[in-house]
């Protein structure tokens, strides 16, 4: 049975599936779908085209489903796609996709977090397991991938990559493509290290982290350029899931990665 206030504005259109409670001052509008146990706060707003999964909350001042700020939509019909248990905090914003970009959605997977005054733009991607923390911008057509964290204040560059379980410090710019299980911050933006800490609470072995740790000294650290560091970790390394990652990320970046600092990381990896 759904819990929806006398205040708040549900569209007939709308469909709610069940045990969803609905706060005063909400607003649902027409083709939206949300998945059962969600909770819809005072003063949320759900605009048209917006699918959502289970147990999902919403928080006051939030924007979901809102047309893309981005001159080329015509008023399309696009999407935004919300996955199950994510929480999307106090007056965060993620807008729909557009058909020029030939995607037309806008992702955000389970159990990710959207804190507060995140703004996800239109036919952005953002996998499961992610945190997004105050502030942080991403520009249209990011994608961030699984378990990865996005520090407070950081701004992404449209058309941008974040590797799965890597960790961006608070404040950064991001101008290029962020590899996977790595560490990276300062101005302007560099790898860092590798994400030891995240990788640990995720149940990786030390010997696994080693292994990403040398795999990365072999590029960035042994005087190769990307190209040739990448040609000698496939050619020197054992076949693992975290190599075969980190190879396809950097073959596949459109934009490069990120260059590494210009000190020793010594402090980031102890």
């Amino acid at each position: 049975m759904n819990k929806i206030h006398p205040l708040a504005t549900v569209h007939p259109g709308a469909k709610l599936g069940d045990n969803i409670e609905v706060g005063p001052y909400a607003y649902i509008d027409d083709n939206v779908e949300i998945g059962d146990g969600c909770h819809i706060y005072p003063h949320a707003t759900i605009l048209p085209y917006t699918r959502m999964g289970k147990d999902c909350n919403v928080f006051p001042g939030a924007v979901i489903g809102a047309v893309p700020q981005d001159l080329k939509f015509d008023g399309e019909i696009t999407y935004v796609e919300i996955g199950d248990r994510v929480n999307i905090r106090e007056c965060a914003t993620i807008n729909r996709g557009t058909k020029a970009s030939g995607k037309g959605v806008t992702k955000v997977g389970n159990d990710t977090l959207i804190m507060s005054y995140v703004h996800v733009a239109h036919d952005c991607r953002v996998g499961n397991h992610c945190i997004l923390v105050s502030y942080v911008g991403i520009a249209g057509e990011t994608d961030v991938d699984d378990w990865a964290i996005l520090g407070g204040s950081t701004v992404v560059h449209q058309f941008s990559r974040i590797g799965t379980h890597a960790m961006v410090g608070g404040g950064s710019k991001v101008n290029k493509d962020i590899p996977p299980y790595s560490l990276c911050g300062r101005d302007p933006i560099c790898y860092a290290g590798v994400n030891i800490v995240g990788l640990r609470r995720r149940g990786f072995e030390s010997d696994t982290i080693r292994m990403i740790k040398d795999i990365y000294d072999t590029i960035y650290y042994q005087g190769n350029n990307v190209s040739d560091g990448v040609s000698k970790v496939e050619a020197g390394f054992p076949d693992c899931p975290e190599k075969d990652e980190i190879v396809n990320f950097i073959r596949n970046s459109k934009r490069g990665i990120v260059r590494a600092n210009d000190i020793s990381e010594k402090g980031f990896i102890e």
